[in-house]
């Protein structure tokens, strides 16, 4: 059974108020920004299912106590049914190590495309297998699907403008803005209004 992530944005419109006196409201859900299924990414940020690649940014905090009248009623309705509540706010997301180089050598292959100015950026994890398994020699499904663990780290495969490699992860890679990118935009939107602080993910997750 699969692991799915759960939650809300929310934030801190009255912002005229005292510190004390500030309320969380519900911005938006987060399932019409985001519907992956990435452990790599769910252990990064929370501590939930990978827990080797990277420490995670905010491990198991709970639901906050001072958590917004939606989403306590939200998590009513899950009952048991839940587990791995955590939060974080944009300013931690902002203020982490993009370029944090991960635990271990990722399973998965990565590829990198060369741009105009010659440099190598990464495309994606175990994009274009069939390319790839033609390059490699792999035929076991299995293996194609983890490269990481058949191939010494650092290991090449060169491909024209295009180049396949088995390595270690940024913090950076796990979150790239084809996945997450409209979940950021929504956070950084609202914490140019309400800032940094006053913006925060708040997430469950079931499986």
């Amino acid at each position: 059974m699969g692991t799915d992530m759960h939650g809300f944005i929310e934030c801190r419109w009255d912002r005229w108020l005292d510190e004390d006196d500030r309320e969380w409201f519900r911005a938006i859900d987060l399932s019409h920004l985001y519907n992956g299924r990435d452990y790599v990414a769910f252990g990064s940020l929370f501590g939930v299912r990978d827990t080797v690649s990277f420490r995670p940014l905010a491990d198991h905090r709970g639901i906050p106590q001072d958590a917004s009248r939606e989403v306590l009623a939200t998590l009513e309705t899950w009952g048991d049914d839940r587990h791995g509540e955590s939060w974080i706010t944009w300013a931690e997301l902002t203020a982490a190590d993009g370029d944090e180089v991960s635990n271990e050598v990722d399973g998965c292959v990565h590829e990198f495309r060369r741009g105009s100015d010659g440099r190598w950026t990464m495309h994606g994890r175990n994009t274009d297998l069939t390319r790839f398994a033609e390059l490699s020699g792999l035929t076991d499904p299995r293996q194609i699907y983890s490269a990481g663990s058949v191939f010494p780290e650092n290991t090449e495969w060169p491909d024209g403008d295009r180049l396949f490699r088995v390595g270690r992860l940024r913090r950076k890679d796990v979150v790239p803005d084809s996945e997450w990118g409209a979940v950021w935009s929504v956070m950084r939107t609202l914490a140019n209004l309400h800032g940094e602080e006053g913006v925060r993910l708040v997430v469950w997750f079931d499986g």
